[in-house]
């Protein structure tokens, strides 16, 4: 593998750093490319379905079309000489939402994981009294319910599991940095 063209995938619950850590990791590279997949939904004018408890067929489509198109735009940046870093929120779709690149042989696939309650406590911090903060936090609780029972069954698949309950941004990149150098 050449590790100076690697595709990263960088998932976790909402609020923890997602997206400042993807930046961050694609600010170590020369020639990279950061794709946040809420931007891609965010370009969506009219309909947009926000993720909650129970998944409408609407939502499964835009998040898979989503992704989709992240997946593509990816890979065509990744044959441009490109490092590229996709950040997304964890669902179990993740195996076939990704499908086209989950057996690309230059992927790293990343699952930041701080403990449940620092990841509310983030969320309390980005949120504020913000409405927007008890949907978050419900996903965060939906989330960590899912990931508990298959976080070990993760990590023999091959994600990196980083735990950034203490780590700034900067050790966290440089740990994602050494867990991946020797991957391929």
């Amino acid at each position: 593998m050449d590790p100076m063209n690697p595709i990263f995938l960088v998932v976790g619950t909402p609020a923890v750093g997602k997206s400042t850590t993807s930046r961050a990791l694609a600010a170590r590279f020369p020639k990279s490319l950061h794709i946040p997949v809420d931007d891609m939904r965010d370009m969506v004018v009219s309909g947009l379905v926000l993720p909650g408890a129970v998944w409408s067929d609407d939502l499964t489509q835009q998040i898979n079309l989503a992704r989709t198109s992240v997946a593509h735009m990816a890979l065509t940046y990744h044959q441009a000489g490109f490092v590229v870093v996709i950040d997304d929120f964890w669902d179990p779709n993740h195996r076939s939402d990704y499908q086209t690149l989950l057996s690309h042989p230059h992927l790293h696939k990343i699952l930041l994981y701080p403990g449940q309650d620092e990841a509310h406590q983030r969320n309390l911090q980005r949120s504020g009294e913000n409405p927007a903060r008890a949907y978050i936090d419900e996903g965060i609780q939906i989330v960590y319910q899912q990931l508990n029972d298959i976080i070990s069954q993760l990590a023999q698949e091959g994600w990196a599991v980083v735990d950034t309950t203490i780590l700034s941004v900067e050790a966290a990149v440089t740990t994602i940095l050494q867990l991946t150098a020797n991957e391929g």
